[in-house]
């Protein structure tokens, strides 16, 4: 069979396809580890499902205050055993990542308490709530609450720097915030080895410092998750890897169960807790996507690992290599220009199941200081576990590509946007 006859009818050159076919030979043995993981993983799914009893009555329909609600207890003992946590929130009222982790700040942090960023500057969604610059100054900021807020670099090749975390941590300390993803940010993914180290490192000066993991973007990707390496907490969306593009929105927080009951109660109220929130009909879409994320991550990742080849082949910078260790799902691809960093998104959105006839321009996003071109012709609005990419307009016009809830998508997706680009001079 001709195989690259189907691909020209995706409107891919030969000199492309022969590209891609050597970034497949190149990549093998890092897609096979990726494989390795899943299997894993997806074994571990199983076991946890089984584990919670999981019933047919669970998807029922639970609407109003949502008391007794089967299939949402069912969904969080299923999300806990498989993070290897002691008891997890799963709810569809959480509307983003951001606002699952605004609520665990908010929840874990009161006047006089100190918060430590042990990974240098955090998501630029995220600087609003915590009252730093550029933020503009709100009332509703942890800085304005008497928060202290105080940050430790990493070294420059993106390592934690545990010395100076060690000399910051002290008795104020009431919580160390690790963002485990790179962000809009050339800085590697941190791995679950880091975050031991940044544990280990905390926990020895204050043992009862809280280390929690902004993870969005990270499940799945490592044979477990950060509180197997002395995490206390972690926290994410469900429109990214648990959800499998089948979830229609919420997050997700996992870890020690006192913290769980002190967030719960920050998300509804003091006394109310987590016993409401409904779950409104979506049990079964939510625990489908929790079900086939090992899977789904799996081929996000070996999609990204091609990118990162197929790219490097035609002389671009790719962070991180297509042979490195990856913490996330997320590939940069530097482009050196706007009008590169346009033509890739455009094309991943041409190359999309959904909205392919949209044409992305850059644009205005709450939260950020420049304009954001962002690609996702998605099921699911925002799910960037399915087949996106997006990047600041500022130099150096990086593209942060992610998702693919099938390899073969992923892989075109790649091949399209460097037809659009071009190889590099």
């Amino acid at each position: 069979m001709d195989r690259y006859s189907w691909y020209r009818e995706q409107g891919i050159s030969r000199e492309v396809f022969d590209l891609s076919e050597m970034a497949m030979q190149k990549t093998q043995k890092a897609r096979a580890g990726i494989e390795l993981v899943r299997e894993k993983r997806q074994l571990e799914m199983l076991a946890a499902f089984k584990s919670a009893g999981v019933s047919e009555s669970a998807f029922t329909f639970k609407t109003g205050y949502g008391y007794d609600d089967l299939g949402r207890d069912q969904t969080e003992a299923v999300l806990a055993r498989a993070f290897g946590a002691e008891d997890a929130l799963v709810r569809l009222q959480f509307n983003s990542g951001t606002q699952v982790l605004v609520t665990c700040l908010r929840a874990l942090l009161v006047p006089g308490d100190e918060l430590l960023i042990a990974t240098g500057k955090p998501y630029d969604s995220l600087l609003p709530t915590l009252g730093q610059p550029p933020a503009h100054a709100s009332r509703l900021s942890l800085t304005a609450r008497g928060v202290q807020i105080r940050q430790a670099d990493l070294l420059p090749g993106g390592e934690p720097d545990l010395d100076r975390i060690r000399s910051m941590v002290g008795p104020s300390t009431r919580l160390v915030y690790v963002q485990k993803s790179r962000g809009y940010s050339e800085r590697p993914a941190l791995l679950n080895e880091d975050i031991r180290r940044i544990a280990q490192t905390v926990k020895e000066v204050e043992p009862k410092a809280i280390v929690f993991v902004d993870h969005c973007y990270a499940e799945f990707v490592e044979p477990a998750e950060p509180l197997a390496s002395g995490a206390d907490l972690i926290a994410g969306s469900l429109i990214k890897n648990p959800g499998s593009g089948i979830a229609p929105g919420g997050g997700y927080v996992a870890g020690q169960a006192g913290l769980i009951e002190e967030i719960g109660e920050a998300m509804t109220a003091v006394g109310v807790g987590r016993h409401v929130g409904p779950s409104l009909g979506m049990t079964r879409l939510l625990l489908q996507g929790l079900y086939f994320a090992p899977t789904v991550v799996a081929a996000s990742m070996q999609g990204a690992v091609h990118l990162a080849s197929l790219f490097s082949l035609a002389g671009y910078q790719v962070f991180p290599s297509a042979g490195e260790e990856r913490g996330d799902i997320v590939q940069l691809v530097r482009l050196g220009s706007q009008e590169k960093l346009e033509l890739f998104c455009r094309a991943i959105q041409a190359a999309s199941p959904v909205d392919a006839f949209v044409t992305p321009i850059p644009g205005p996003m709450p939260g950020y200081d420049c304009d954001i071109i962002m690609a996702s012709g998605s099921f699911i609005q925002g799910s960037t576990i399915e087949l996106s990419a997006d990047g600041p307009i500022r130099p150096p016009y990086d593209a942060f590509v992610q998702g693919g809830l099938t390899f073969d998508h992923a892989r075109l997706g790649a091949m399209k946007a460097l037809e659009a680009v071009g190889a590099d001079a």
